[in-house]
């Protein structure tokens, strides 16, 4: 779906209360009646993030300026200006869902899509996490596409905050926000700084979205995003391989080792960790040691045997030339 194709100007500005508003007529806010009726745990009743810097968009660009705001709230500095051509499709004449979540990575964010819930949004804004939101401010059959930021809600009030448009702090009834939103699948992402994990994707969101984030911004980078990770997912296979590789590029060696023993020990089947070990404990000079789980990886076939055969020889040509103990 693609960004709002409006136009900067004060009556921009104003319509957009105003076209939401008549889309109460158009179904029941059902999220908002469930989040005001049985509430959530744990979750305030308030919460704002006002401190989120404001970039007011430029005609066809809330994309831009959307994701500006929210990379600016993790702490990375970058304006709408640069994100133009990372996400601003001409033909289109917005921004789609995907380029979104890649220019976050691309920017040094991790983009994940949150679940499609109000409560969700709300829990992500309770943790101090901006969530960028697509809505449809006109009907179905004349859309009218904009990204905004949700930076607060009040369920007392029975509001949510934004920021959107030309808009610096827009109020908006709860009901009315969920039908606009409603219209986009309730599509909302985070772009999180590396070290803080958005709270409310499932693990296997958040291991899609870092394994997305390593291949775009390279291990160094994706190194506090594992780390944060295993700290709610601690026997996840992929994100320990994900860690100690990182660990690894860093030349943490002693750290890399701890992080496969523990994974080669859940999981003394999969060559691929066992190779990723015996690699490790050759750097550190651990030759009879990385040859014995070198020769495990061997002995265990499959996809992975030719790299631990090369792997293994490697160890024995170093064990012959008096390398290492």
């Amino acid at each position: 779906m693609q960004g709002e194709r409006g136009r900067t100007s004060p009556w921009l500005g104003s319509v957009f209360v105003w076209l939401a508003a008549m889309l109460l007529l158009a179904g029941c806010a059902t999220q908002t009646q469930s989040l005001l009726m049985r509430g959530v745990p744990d979750l305030p009743r308030r919460a704002e993030l006002s401190s989120t810097p404001f970039h007011p968009q430029e005609r066809y660009q809330c994309g831009p300026a959307a994701l500006a705001m929210s990379l600016n709230a993790a702490g990375i500095a970058v304006g709408p200006e640069a994100l133009v051509s990372q996400v601003f499709v001409p033909a289109r004449e917005g921004s789609l869902q995907p380029e979104m979540l890649a220019a976050a990575r691309r920017n040094g964010a991790v983009g994940v899509v949150i679940p499609p819930r109000l409560d969700a949004l709300a829990a992500e804004i309770a943790a101090g996490n901006p969530v960028i939101v697509l809505q449809n401010l006109s009907l179905p059959l004349f859309p009218l596409w904009h990204y905004a930021v949700a930076i607060g809600y009040d369920l007392d009030a029975e509001t949510i905050v934004l920021r959107s448009g030309i808009t610096e702090r827009l109020e908006m009834p709860l009901s009315t926000f969920e039908n606009t939103w409603a219209r986009s699948g309730y599509w909302g992402m985070v772009a999180a700084p590396p070290g803080r994990i958005p709270v409310t994707p499932g693990e296997a969101a958040i291991v899609d979205s870092l394994v997305a984030f390593e291949r775009t911004a390279g291990s160094a980078k994706v190194r506090g995003a594992y780390q944060a990770a295993l700290k709610r997912w601690p026997d996840n296979l992929t994100l320990q391989v994900g860690f100690g590789n990182a660990a690894f590029a860093a030349g943490d060696l002693k750290t890399a080792e701890s992080v496969f023993r523990r994974a080669a020990d859940a999981h003394p089947k999969n060559a691929a960790v066992l190779n990723n070990l015996a690699t490790v404990l050759a750097d550190m000079g651990e030759l009879d040691r990385a040859a014995d789980i070198a020769a495990r990886a061997v002995a265990l076939g499959g996809p992975w045997q030719e790299e631990a055969e090369a792997t293994l020889r490697s160890i024995r040509s170093a064990r012959k030339a008096g390398v290492g103990r």
